[in-house]
């Protein structure tokens, strides 16, 4: 990964005169969001560089063709992929020193910007990505730990937390200005933990304990532990393209809450069945189908077509799009589902 056309050098006060500057160079990273199958999936790229791992589409900002970052990434995307972004918001700046280490370029700093954006998929597309070698992969590959729609996953009790017990034991004796307490109540807060409700929106929060604890892959290529405390867990990405990936799960997460963003990912038309598999998919959550129900209707988000879809082994389901002028008549339109 290069994002590298956009760079400037600073040298600090106190370097020797004689010494080189450091060099910081700013690409654009996206989490692509699509949703197919009842599967929450996000676009990965693939390098030749023999790193197996998955990485997020990436690109320079070149000032002199575009004005905007947005304007930048929506080009770069349309123009390698086929695909058409819909919703985009951009999520935080990662330029954490360490973040990127690419071998011979010591003297160079990657920053990204990293961007939320939603599409949706179809057979075209997909041929274009396969060229592009992009592909979609579910995002609970990376984070299997998120996704309780079948209800607790195992993962959490048979590994992630008695290596968390472990950590938090083990960092007691080397960190005496942190207290167990607060590592305990990190915990909590992060896992749901005694009397803590487990919160799907602290996606970020997670990850970055599970990378403290050297519990996932990248802490050990970062040089941040020598090995990892207990078996890797989730797929590994490139750099730290799934601290990125987290954080837009956790913004998304939280945004279906107060935005009606979910028919981003949704055709014109649909039933309610196929919603809710997708405020599911996103949210990590299985939902009542007669409360999910009472909640859209209660939150006038959609209307009915008239239309209905024939569907095998019952009788045909009513069709649904999206009332769009729920955004010149509330100022939150969301569905509130979750714990906040």
């Amino acid at each position: 990964m290069r994002p590298s056309s956009c760079h400037f050098a600073r040298r600090c006060p106190c370097m020797p005169a004689d010494a080189q500057p450091a060099t910081v160079e700013i690409g654009l990273n996206a989490v692509i969001v699509a949703v197919v199958n009842r599967s929450p999936r996000i676009l990965a790229v693939s390098e030749t560089d023999g790193d197996v791992r998955d990485g997020l589409p990436f690109g320079p900002f070149d000032p002199a063709r575009h004005r905007t970052f947005e304007e930048s990434l929506r080009a770069r995307v349309e123009k390698r992929t086929a695909l058409k972004l819909g919703y985009i918001e951009q999520l935080y700046t990662f330029g954490d020193r360490g973040r990127q280490r690419l071998p011979g370029e010591e003297g160079k700093h990657m920053v990204s910007v990293g961007y939320l954006a939603l599409t949706r998929t179809d057979a075209e597309n997909n041929e274009r990505l396969a060229e592009a070698g992009a592909h979609w992969r579910d995002w609970y590959r990376y984070l299997p730990w998120e996704d309780w729609r079948q209800g607790r996953p195992a993962i959490l009790d048979q590994a992630i937390l008695p290596a968390l017990a472990q950590w938090k034991i083990a960092q007691a004796d080397k960190e005496k200005s942190v207290s167990s307490a607060q590592r305990r109540a990190r915990l909590r807060l992060a896992f749901g933990l005694d009397d803590f409700p487990w919160d799907e929106e602290r996606v970020l929060e997670r990850y970055e304990l599970l990378y403290e604890a050297g519990l996932v892959r990248e802490a050990v290529i970062d040089g941040h532990c020598r090995g990892p405390g207990g078996s890797a867990v989730g797929l590994a990405m490139r750099h730290d393209h799934r601290r990125i990936v987290a954080t837009a799960i956790a913004r998304l997460r939280g945004k279906i809450k107060y935005r009606p963003v979910v028919f981003e990912l949704m055709p014109p038309e649909f039933t309610l069945t196929h919603l809710q598999a997708t405020v599911e998919a996103i949210s990590g959550q299985h939902l009542h189908k007669q409360n999910f129900r009472r909640l859209v209707e209660g939150a006038e988000l959609v209307e009915a077509t008239g239309g209905t879809l024939a569907s095998t082994g019952g009788r045909p389901a009513a069709l649904f799009r999206f009332r769009r002028q729920i955004l010149d008549e509330r100022p939150a339109p969301g569905l509130k589902v979750g714990g906040r």
